[in-house]
């Protein structure tokens, strides 16, 4: 039961739906304490979100997997894939997969249309411009598949927001977008050898390990920038964000002129999750202590 249960984690990607939990929630909460919103009576609605977000994403998941299972047969990392190894048939496989699309859009629904209709997107995008087309076409698809990364952010605000265009909240877009792009190259060149085996055109194995390092202090540069979106809510958050970020670009700056390239990937990947996890959870602390307080 317990290798059952491992198997469809493995296939519907527990990890990316997690990671990607945390800034729908933040955005969530950040909304609820800018239109000073009741979080007891929007309980149901934050339900509502996580558990719509949840199934949508994992339904992106299933998708990827059963249209990459040929070159994820060939990656060390992704070869054990149940997709791969045929030890969860392919009908069943889909047949969740549109389920939880299904279910996922319409718990979403419950929330706004709004938000259900930017669940839909994010399905779209990383299917169909990601997986479908770019990923294996151009060294820009990591740029491509960061829109449908950064969906989440903006799900969370519309399930309670009146609208999304506040500039929080699309700080908090921005920075899941340029997030992912020092993130992945960084994956990028710590697995360059999978990715070269299986032909997809990461920008370390097309270009340089060089030029990712360039592209990656560029995206960095203006991350920090993006911080100063926050501006018309909080310093606080503001200051918090740029001074992560500063951190981030000063690893990038030292740690390449000190350390084997995949020494500097590895250490760049760590200090990615530690980012995220860092300015999610102090938005998700700044608005929780406004909501009490």
């Amino acid at each position: 039961m317990q290798n059952y249960i491992n198997l469809w984690a493995k296939t519907v990607k527990t990890g990316i739906i997690k990671s990607n939990l945390i800034p729908m929630i933040a955005a969530l909460m950040l909304a609820l304490y800018t239109y000073e919103l009741s979080f007891v009576e929007h309980i149901p609605t934050i339900i509502y979100a996580f558990v719509g977000s949840a199934f949508i994403i994992g339904a992106a998941g299933i998708f990827n997997n059963l249209y990459d299972r040929d070159i994820d047969a060939v990656m060390k990392r992704t070869k054990l894939r149940p997709t791969v190894t045929g030890e969860l048939s392919i009908r069943s496989i889909l047949i969740v997969g549109i389920l939880l699309l299904v279910l996922g859009l319409g718990i979403l629904l419950l929330t706004t249309p709004l938000a259900a209709f930017l669940g839909f997107l994010g399905v779209f995008f990383y299917v169909v411009p990601y997986t479908m087309w770019t990923k294996r076409r151009t060294i820009w698809n990591t740029e491509v598949g960061s829109i449908s990364g950064a969906m989440p952010p903006l799900i969370g605000w519309a399930a309670v927001a009146p609208d999304i265009w506040h500039p929080a909240a699309w700080a908090l877009f921005i920075i899941m977008v340029i997030w992912q792009m020092p993130h992945f190259y960084a994956i990028a060149i710590r697995k360059k050898d999978d990715y070269a085996a299986a032909k997809i055109p990461m920008l370390p194995v097309i270009k340089s390990a060089r030029r990712t390092y360039i592209q990656t202090n560029i995206y960095l540069i203006l991350l920090m920038f993006t911080s100063f979106l926050f501006l018309p809510l909080s310093w606080g958050l503001t200051l918090s964000s740029l001074i992560l970020g500063g951190i981030w670009l000063w690893i990038s700056f030292v740690g390449y002129r000190q350390m084997d390239e995949k020494i500097w990937a590895n250490k760049m990947f760590a200090y990615s999750l530690i980012y995220m996890t860092a300015v999610f959870a102090t938005v998700i602390i700044y608005a929780s202590v406004g909501l009490i307080f």
